[in-house]
C-alpha cells in the first residue's frame, strides 16, 4: 500500500473485512470515519486484487507494447469492460487501460510503444556547451567585417591630403 495513504492499516484491514462482508463503500467509509474517496480508491482495488491490494508494490509495473495493444483490442472489440479487462489481466487500475485506449485512438500503434527516458541527445557542438558550427561562422563574419571596415578607414585616412 501507498507510504501517502490517507487510511491506516488498520483501517484498510477493516474495510476490506466489510468489502468482504458486501459492505458498499459509502456505508464503510461512514463506519470508519475515513475518506469516501480514499475507501472507493481501496474498495476498487480489492474487487480487482482481493487481499493483494492490501500490499505494497516495490516499484511500477512496466507492460510490453504486445500485451499493452492485445488488451486495448480486446476492449475495442467490444470483449469486455475496462473493469473486467483489469481484473483479467491483474492491472493495478482500469484507468490504465483506459489511459492506453485513449493514446491508442489519438497517436495508433506508435503511442502504446516504449518511449525514450532521459534528456534528449543535442547536437555534437551543443553537447560539450560550446558553440555551433554556425555560430562560430557568424563570429568570424562580424570579425572580419570590422576588420575590413577599419582597413578602409586607414586606407581613406592616408589618402586624405596632408592639412
Amino acid at each position: 500500500m501507498r507510504q501517502n495513504s490517507s487510511l491506516t492499516a488498520e483501517q484498510r484491514l477493516a474495510a476490506v473485512d466489510l468489502f468482504e462482508q458486501g459492505i458498499g463503500h459509502k456505508a464503510v467509509s461512514s463506519r470508519l470515519n475515513a475518506g469516501e474517496h480514499a475507501v472507493r480508491g481501496l474498495e476498487k482495488r480489492f474487487r480487482i486484487w482481493g487481499r493483494a491490494a492490501l500490499e505494497s508494490k516495490p516499484t511500477n509495473q512496466v507492460y510490453s507494447f504486445e500485451f499493452k495493444l492485445a488488451v486495448v483490442r480486446q476492449f475495442l472489440d467490444g470483449e469486455a469492460t475496462l473493469m473486467e479487462l483489469a481484473q483479467r489481466h491483474r492491472l493495478s487500475s482500469p484507468n490504465l487501460l483506459r489511459t492506453w485506449v485513449r493514446t491508442y485512438r489519438e497517436q495508433g500503434e506508435d503511442g502504446l510503444r516504449p518511449k525514450a527516458k532521459g534528456r534528449p541527445k543535442t547536437a555534437s557542438g551543443a553537447e560539450a556547451g560550446g558553440p555551433t558550427e554556425l555560430e562560430k561562422l557568424r563570429r568570424e563574419n562580424q570579425r572580419l567585417q570590422a576588420e575590413n571596415a577599419y582597413l578602409k578607414k586607414v586606407r581613406a585616412l592616408r589618402n586624405q591630403p596632408p592639412r
